[in-house]
């Protein structure tokens, strides 16, 4: 298997600077997948179905980052359960009959509320900043370790409405709240999750800073004002890079069919931070 060519690539737009490649090529390296190459392919929007139509049979998978996460759940011929529950799709795996879509997104998400030393059971009140794409995997994550009330943190109520019924849905009692409410919440909640990029959250940092811990899911540039906010304060925060970690984790196990090399990944991603 290790000699025979085949190629998994990350789709998005822009892409030029993702670290898939980074973690996937060290993962091929470590399982002896000799053969097997890893890259990144340019795919703006409404461009996804015509690319991976496009591919020869040698292609075990994709990675999809943004703006393709929901058209890959649309194109797929199956989809599994949970990237159905998020909307959206991170993961594409070439099947007998198509792809299969799946959301890794969400073990992103535990993998690096884990790092912050959170488990099964260890949090009861959670705040999401951000009503957008990667909120929704955060609720998911979220609700698999038992969260019992989520608020979301949005502009717009009407905006955010589809990302709060996705956390009622998992099993949350979640509710929206003006970034007016974020100081009072934060203060009450065992985690905060920002979603946001960075300059839209640099104003709401002190705010936001009260929280015990926090996941920031912005890995560059790094740290973000927010992420250096927590860390004046004494609180705990981790950033995208773990998210980014855990998810691929996944990802080269459904390409692969072999267990995840996380040393391994874990080593070359921490030789370019």
């Amino acid at each position: 298997m290790g000699g025979e060519p085949r190629k998994a690539a990350v789709l998005g737009s822009p892409i030029s600077h993702s670290l898939s490649p980074v973690l996937h090529s060290a993962a091929y390296r470590a399982l002896g997948l000799d053969g097997w190459t890893y890259d990144r392919i340019e795919c703006p929007a409404g461009e996804l179905a015509r690319i991976v139509s496009g591919l020869g049979p040698e292609w075990v998978g994709l990675s999809v980052t943004m703006p393709g996460k929901t058209e890959a759940l649309r194109f797929a011929s199956e989809q599994t359960d949970r990237a159905l529950m998020v909307g959206s799709a991170n993961t594409l795996v070439r099947t007998t009959d198509g792809w299969r879509a799946d959301c890794t997104d969400i073990d992103g998400v535990v993998g690096a509320l884990d790092e912050l030393g959170l488990g099964e059971g260890d949090t009861r009140r959670a705040i999401i900043v951000g009503a957008g794409g990667t909120a929704r995997p955060a609720l998911a994550a979220l609700a698999t370790l038992g969260t019992e009330t989520t608020t979301v943190i949005a502009r717009d109520e009407g905006r955010a409405a589809g990302t709060v019924e996705c956390g009622r849905s998992a099993g949350i009692t979640t509710d929206w709240a003006p970034f007016e409410d974020l100081a009072g919440l934060a203060a009450a909640c065992d985690v905060l999750i920002s979603t946001i990029p960075a300059d839209a959250m640099d104003a709401y940092s002190t705010a936001a800073a009260v929280a015990p811990r926090v996941l920031d899911v912005i890995y560059h540039p790094w740290p973000t004002p927010l992420a250096q906010a927590v860390a004046d304060r004494g609180g705990k925060v981790v950033g995208g890079l773990s998210m980014l970690l855990n998810q691929a984790y996944g990802q080269v196990e459904q390409f692969t069919g072999r267990p995840a090399p996380r040393e391994a990944m874990r080593a070359a991603l921490d030789g370019i931070r």
